[in-house]
């Protein structure tokens, strides 16, 4: 069982959580995010805390910054695109237990104090800039690291804002390499 409560898009994405773990879930409904729901999740997450688990898509991306902007405290769990997909179709409820399960350990809350950890010096020595694999790069680090795929600033700002620590981005870029 999961303490916090589980934020998904929805219906087939609450059945794909509850195989792999029970928990409470709420859905947003998609974009339209509505007072109600935003009210519901500031109410998890001062009971029990909360976790962003939305598609990995451009729609699961704004979801999961709406929410973001209006909820602090939140936790983030990040499914990566290649595990969520069916068919074509991208979404939580496309992915295995074992893929759901594995992005829920990995849930970080984001840093409530701006923190440059990391900078462009290191996305560049690591080549997760610059070069021709640099997005696959991202994609496998992000995997590890559990923050998911970004562009480059993007991914920068998680490295930052998700509490990653210098070991843990070394131990990333080392398991990519092997």
């Amino acid at each position: 069982m999961i303490k916090e409560i589980i934020v998904v898009e929805g219906k087939d994405d609450v059945s794909a959580v509850k195989r792999a773990v029970k928990s409470e879930l709420i859905i947003t409904g998609g974009l339209a995010l509505r007072p109600e729901t935003i009210n519901r999740i500031k109410s998890a997450v001062a009971r029990r805390g909360a976790i962003i688990f939305t598609d990995p898509d451009f729609a699961g991306e704004k979801i999961r910054k709406i929410i973001a902007s209006k909820v602090k405290g939140c936790k983030h769990a990040f499914l990566p695109k290649e595990e969520a997909t069916l068919n074509g179709n991208i979404g939580i409820e496309n992915a295995s237990t074992k893929s759901i399960l594995l992005a829920l350990s990995k849930a970080r809350s984001s840093m409530t104090v701006e923190r440059r950890e990391f900078t462009q010096k290191d996305m560049t020595a690591n080549k997760i800039v610059g070069s021709e694999d640099a997005s696959v790069r991202r994609a496998e680090i992000g995997k590890s690291l559990g923050i998911g795929y970004g562009n480059a600033k993007q991914f920068l700002s998680r490295l930052n804002n998700y509490g990653v620590t210098r070991d843990e981005f070394i131990e990333a870029v080392k398991s990519i390499v092997e």
